[in-house]
């Protein structure tokens, strides 16, 4: 007969739901300037140039942390560095509200740096998520963990964008920035709280270790700290000269030019080629938004009973992805649509598929080297968020030379189809990649 002492505790979904928490947080904090931004410009006198510098700030400096904080991850731990990463950004966030109370610093040049340290603090957040979700959950349950904090991309827009609205229309644009930045302290004071390596847990019993451990969790990640740099060229090359690994980042980079476009270019779309107005544009792109978080747990969970009921990481992996970039691709009938609630529909789908799709952090989690997780994460979402940079550029161009957004929906979805040869053709078979002792 089974005792209560020999079931397995549950921690992990603990873990992964404080995770999800922080992660929807970390988003709300890249969005504060777009909420708060028009207030603030109005303010302060900034011009749109001025603006869209300031909007840039976080993206440049996210990219060129990513390999940086990845490492740092691997040699101080996760605790420390995420932590102290989420406490950095909090506080970065909030001096942005005391912005233009001291005029002889730019307001311009003083949200720039702040920003930029936004972007830096966080580098480290989602190669951190990786690393908990390899330490904390075998390989049948990473799908599903994964997706969740994932998804929190989508959920953070309609859990905090009404938060934040609300703030600056009822007490001022500051408040956004104190609220946010004061809700990321307890954030930080969470995490170091409750998040724990799985064997020293104080709440983990040792029937949930072997769950873990059986399962390929790798549950003394964090006791073996690297006692060396992890950052090195010749680890970094190691990373790059493997095909498996190249072709994960291509792939990421490319569900990413779908996710850059809804964040950037959408609402602009809308209201220029589809003659909606600022608030209905609001409205129409939370559709997409919920479509895209509902699509992120079904991806989860499909992978995870899929490599339940098969054993075959492969078809777990790729199965969804392949079946969700093929939905994705619907973004392209777009050019062809006439009726305004038909391309709702039809941009829901594609973020429906696009959140099937985003497995790659579970992907990660599965052939990421014991030794070099924290990089390897870093690589990976330094590939990703190029798509940041890129993707707006390159949409504005084709917008400006052919004055509509055909040709960048199908650049767009075309991307979709690259997604999928990525992970077919240059991928090949899913597994760690294991590193020369």
């Amino acid at each position: 007969m089974t005792t209560a002492a020999q079931r397995p505790t549950r921690v992990r979904h603990r873990i992964i739901a404080l995770i999800f928490l922080i992660t929807s947080i970390n988003y709300a904090d890249r969005a504060t300037f777009s909420i708060a931004g028009t207030q603030a410009s109005g303010e302060l006198g900034l011009s749109p140039v001025q603006t869209g510098f300031i909007l840039s700030a976080f993206a440049w400096a996210y990219v060129l942390a990513q390999i940086p904080g990845g490492a740092l991850l691997d040699r101080f731990g996760t605790k420390r560095i995420y932590a102290g990463a989420i406490a950095l950004w909090s506080v970065m966030t909030a001096m942005q509200g005391f912005v233009g109370w001291f005029p002889v610093v730019s307001a311009v040049a003083t949200l720039f740096v702040l920003r930029f340290l936004v972007g830096l603090a966080e580098a480290p957040s989602f190669p951190g998520n990786a690393r908990l979700v390899a330490a904390w959950f075998p390989g049948p349950e990473r799908g599903t963990a994964s997706a969740i904090f994932n998804s929190a991309q989508y959920f953070s827009l309609v859990a905090f964008a009404p938060l934040m609205g609300w703030l600056a229309h009822s007490f001022g644009w500051r408040s956004v920035f104190w609220a946010m930045g004061l809700l990321g302290i307890l954030a930080a004071l969470a995490f170091l709280r409750y998040i724990h390596s799985p064997v020293r847990h104080p709440s983990i019993n040792q029937a949930e270790l072997d769950h873990i451990e059986a399962g390929g969790g790798l549950i003394r990640m964090e006791e073996a700290k690297a006692t060396t740099r992890t950052f090195t060229w010749p680890n970094l090359r190691r990373l790059l000269a493997n095909r498996m690994m190249l072709g994960i980042y291509l792939g990421q980079y490319c569900i990413n030019v779908l996710t850059y476009f809804f964040v950037t270019w959408f609402p602009i779309y809308l209201v220029k080629e589809r003659g909606l107005n600022i608030m209905e544009a609001g409205f129409a792109a939370a559709a997409p938004a919920m479509c895209g978080f509902v699509g992120g747990l079904v991806g989860g969970f499909a992978s995870d009973a899929i490599l339940k009921r098969t054993g075959n990481l492969d078809l777990a992996r790729k199965g969804p992805l392949v079946a969700g970039m093929l939905l994705a691709t619907a973004i392209i009938a777009c050019v062809w649509v006439d009726a305004e609630w038909l391309v709702i529909v039809l941009m829901a789908v594609a973020f429906f598929g696009k959140g099937v799709a985003s497995l790659g952090w579970a992907v990660m989690a599965d052939v990421a080297p014991k030794q070099l997780a924290g990089l390897s994460g870093g690589v990976f979402n330094m590939f990703g968020n190029i798509a940041g940079i890129v993707t707006p550029i390159v949409v504005g161009f084709i917008v400006a030379a052919t004055g509509s957004f055909d040709w960048a929906l199908v650049f767009v979805g075309a991307h979709c189809l690259l997604t999928i040869f990525a992970f077919l053709v240059i991928v090949g078979p899913i597994r760690r990649l294991e590193l020369p002792a």
